[in-house]
Formats: C-alpha cells, structure tokens, sequence
C-alpha cells in the first residue's frame, strides 16, 4: 500500500476510534500479516486501547470496524475487513488500491521513494581513518553504512553533508613517522631497533622509500607536501607520511565509489585555537574542577549517563583525547548542523556520554542527545571456509581495497550492509563472488537483469507499457508483487528514521523473491497482447523500483549479467 493511501486509512481508523471512543488518542500502526492468507493489512488498535478503556477488545475491535465501514474514504481502500485472534483488525485491499502503485512508478521513476526537500541539513561523519595506514574492513563497514545512510537521507529530502574527521595529532602519528624513520635506515620490522609500537605492513616500506628518493603527494583536499629525503628531519617525515597515507586512503575511497564533502583535520582545532578555547568556555561554565593536578569536567552532573568524572587536562600536561572531540562538535553546531550522526566502531562507545556532557557543559541549546550515534562491530572475514587475518600489504588485517579485488564493489557495498551495525558479520568471500540463489546481490542484480532482457525481447516503447491496464493483473503473484513495490517509499522513510540501512537490503531481497515467483508462476510473453503488456509493465515496475534501492546503497543495476 502507498504511504499516501496507509496515510489515508489510518485517518479514516483515527475517525473510527473517535466515533467509538472520543477521549482515546492511539498511535495507529499498519503492519503486514505474517501470514499472507490473514490479509494485506492489520492494525491492533483494538488491542491498546481495550485495558484502559475497560473494554473487550475483539467487541471494541468490531465497534471500530463497523465505524470504519460506514466511511466510503475507508471502503474505496478496503475490500473486506475482519477480526482475528484477541482483536486484530485484518484488511484486505481493493484490487484499485493495489493497482494505484503503477500510476505512481510510472510517474515518479527514478524519484519513486523520495521525499520532497526539507530544510533541514544533516552531517554524517564516517570512516574518519587515523592516517597511519590503509583502510581496513571496519573501515569498509563504515563506508558502506555511512554513504547508504546518506543517501537514505537524501532521499528523504534532507541536504545531506559526508563528512571525514582525521585524527592527525597524537601519539599515533609520532609512531608513523619513526617508523617510517626506521625503514628508510634499512631497519626491518622483525628486528630488535624496530621502533616497539611502530608499523609494519610493507605501505611503511613504501613511503620510506619515496621519502627518500625526495617525492612529492598531496591528499585530496591538501598542500603537495615536498619529500626532503633527510631521515633526521622527523617533521618533515611526519608531514609527508601523513599526506601519503591520506592520498592512499583517498584512492581506497575511490575503489568503493565514494566522495566526502568535506575532510576535517584534528590538527586544525589546535592550530586555530579551537581546542583552548573550548577548554576555557568549559571553566567558564562552572563545570570543571582541578584535583591532583588534573583538570577535570563534571560529566556525573550533565545527564548525558557517564558513570563518572573525566580528566579533560592531565596532569603531566597535554589534553585528553575527548577534549579536542567536544571542540570538533562545536563546530558541527556552529556550522548549522542540527542534526548530526556519528558512524564509529563499537570500541569508541564511551566516548558517546563524554562528548554529550561536554556540549551540555557549554549550553549553546544544544539536545541532550547529540550527536547521535550508530556504533558497529567488526567484520570477520572468511575464504576458503577459514578466517583471513593478514594482509601483505597492511601487515596484520585485510584492507578494503583486498576485499574490492576479491569481490568487487557491489558485494562489498551490499555485504557489508546487510546486516544491523550493531550484529558482528562474517564476510563470507566465496558467497559474495558466487552466482547463486544464495548471494544475495546476485539474487537481486539477476532479478533486474532478467527483467530488462524481457523487455528487451518484447520490445514495447514506453507509450506502450505504460498505456497497458493494470486492472488485468489479478492474480495472487502479481498483487504480491504490487503491494511489495507499494510499501518501497515507506521503507524508505523508515530506513532513516532508524538509521538502519540494512532494512532496504532485507526488502530487496524479499522484492527479487517476490518478482521470481511472480515470473515462475505466470507466463509473461503470453498470446492475450493486453495482458501481456500488463504484465510487462508490472515487470518494468519492478525494474525500476529494484533499481532505485540498489541506488541508495550504492549498487549497481546491471542489465546484463
């Protein structure tokens, strides 16, 4: 059912209940039947209100439903309507409402599923790599989560901002650079003058070696940064592997097919002052105090859930890891983001209470929940039924780029988004390069490709297919499929809502499922040329509706396969 018809109806039940019960105010849920033979819809409004109504709900449910059907709004959208169980109302559709999902695909095209545009910007921060070395496969996760949830969004009509956040300041760039320092002194990772917590894939090897032959880089949004080729001149060691490993980064993300809006350097919230003078707004605030020597914030006091107190100064000098974050997140206010998401592996999950009470600590009328937060676990990659760990070039996990070479960009993208971030996922590489049932972005590609190889073979024009009467689509497989097309734009909203992009990989799946039955079960290229061509607009719906959901995870819909 179309999210204007679902929107309809839960009006037309709104003004059911009022009839029956004045004073109830419910929240009306539409939801599909687990069992198709139940009905298209059912709602358990009955069931909610009946204990503080003092009522019976399966009686209540048919007050209700006798109200409902004396509404003709109601009646051009319900065929039948009965009770089930305690005091579910089951509905099933008129073959119009049903039928009403083609006029729509028909019309919107590519822009079935999207929302009008709001006013109202968004920032997603993802990814946000230290540069000291190639993207792994949380990082992939990230990637995967961050650009469909993006364009979830976009879809829904919010102007829409990606974001890279890298931490170029710390001690892990100190790491980087001697051990950049060590390798170009011809000093071996297994060797005892190795740097203890320095790096050792072969990238080390790499930029030493064009450190020394005095080369020169630049990242995408950076100075070209001059290689001098002294290995005693850390800093400028430190400044051209941080740019190397930036620029390789940046190739990584356009292997995957993705482009941030914006990149922001960790470096620059100290260079420009922002860190002190976040610090300073914090003391200001009243909600510091010092102790042993520490400068600590009140984040007990915030109600942001932290269990206690945080070192924002230590006392040896030098800021906390989570001061420069509050300052980074001030900038995302001040630069008109009110709403802003973060995408990060579940090991950063302390630092959410942290920054929250350090925003609420400086009351710029920021919301107790922001930013909000979608935590993931890591990905554990298997080939040949066993778990891969070592990448040659990363030195000890596999890169996305190793997993792109292997699979492809699709079945990364699709993989590693079919599943809740908040759900530990084995990538199964066999499954994602097989062409089977059982991959299911094959599953979902082939469904689209099969379908432009029949139009392709029935060689209607678009005046044609469109012009065919949907009317005549009546039988079970076909309404199964309309009404899996109908609940697409719903889907959408939802998928953002949540933040749950695997949603749209669940309903594709179910989508190509849906689609091949239909196919198995029907003859398309029948003699009747009116119900043919009925049937291959329904077919040409489908295409489109499956194209644009491989669209919002960044997949392709190939015509052939």
């Amino acid at each position: 059912m179309l999210l204007e018809q679902q929107n309809t109806l839960i009006s037309c039940i709104q003004a059911a209940v009022a009839a029956v019960l004045p004073d109830a105010t419910p929240i009306i849920l539409l939801e599909r039947p687990k069992v198709a033979a139940h009905g298209d819809l059912a709602t358990n409004v009955a069931m909610q209100l009946a204990k503080p109504a003092k009522r019976n709900p399966r009686e209540l449910a048919q007050m209700i439903l006798d109200a409902l059907m004396d509404d003709p709004l109601a009646r051009s959208l319900i065929d039948q309507a009965e009770l089930a169980g305690p005091g579910f109302i089951n509905f099933r559709l008129t073959h119009a409402a049903r039928t009403a999902v083609m006029a729509s695909i028909t019309q919107q095209g590519q822009a079935f599923g999207r929302a009008p545009r709001k006013a109202q910007k968004v920032l997603v921060e993802f990814v946000s790599a230290n540069p000291t070395g190639p993207l792994h496969v949380g990082h992939a996760r990230q990637a995967a989560l961050g650009d469909a949830l993006c364009r979830l969004f976009d879809a829904s009509g919010f102007e829409v901002s990606r974001e890279f956040y890298y931490n170029d300041a710390g001690n892990q760039i100190q790491n980087l650079a001697i051990s950049v320092q060590a390798r170009g002194r011809g000093i071996e990772p297994d060797t005892a003058q190795y740097p203890a917590d320095g790096y050792r894939g072969d990238y080390i090897a790499d930029v030493a070696r064009d450190f020394v032959a005095k080369a020169t880089v630049s990242a995408s949004d950076g100075e070209p940064v001059l290689a001098n080729g002294d290995l005693r001149d850390l800093d400028n060691i430190r400044r051209f592997a941080v740019t190397y490993l930036r620029r390789e980064q940046d190739l990584d993300l356009q292997a995957f097919g993705l482009a941030f809006d914006h990149y922001y350097l960790e470096s620059s919230l100290y260079t420009s002052g922002r860190v002190e003078d976040t610090v300073n707004q914090l003391i200001a605030s009243g909600h510091t105090y010092e102790s042993e020597g520490a400068l600590w914030l009140r984040t007990t006091e915030l109600g942001t859930g932290d269990d206690k107190d945080r070192v924002m100064r230590k006392s040896e000098g030098g800021y906390t890891y989570f001061v420069p974050d509050v300052a980074y997140h001030v900038t995302k206010w001040q630069r008109g983001f009110t709403r802003a998401i973060n995408i990060q592996g579940s090991d950063h999950h302390g630092t959410v209470a942290r920054v929250r009470a350090g925003l609420q600590a400086l009351s710029m009328g920021v919301p107790a929940d922001y930013p909000s937060y979608i935590l993931h676990k890591m990905v554990k990659v298997v080939r040949g039924g066993e778990e891969v760990k070592i990448s040659k070039r990363a030195g000890s996990y596999v890169t996305l780029r190793d997993l792109i070479e292997w699979v492809g960009r699709d079945a990364v993208r699709f993989f590693l988004i079919q599943r809740r971030a908040d759900t530990e996922f084995v990538f199964d590489v066999d499954l994602a390069r097989s062409q089977s049932e059982e991959n299911p972005v094959y599953y979902i590609q082939y469904a689209h490709a099969r379908i432009c190889s029949m139009l392709a073979t029935a060689g209607l024009s678009s005046l044609e297919l469109h012009a065919a009467l949907p009317e005549l689509l009546i039988a079970p497989s076909e309404q199964a499929l309309m009404q899996r097309l109908a609940e697409f734009p719903a889907l959408v909203t939802q998928a953002a809502t949540e933040l749950s992009p695997h949603l749209v990989a669940f309903w594709l799946r179910d989508c190509a499922s849906d689609f091949h039955a239909w196919y198995n079960a029907e003859r398309v290229l029948v003699d009747d040329n009116a119900l043919k061509h009925a049937r291959l607009r329904l077919a040409d719906a489908t295409r489109q509706v499956i194209a644009n959901g491989l669209e919002l995870l960044g997949v392709s819909a190939p015509e052939r396969m």
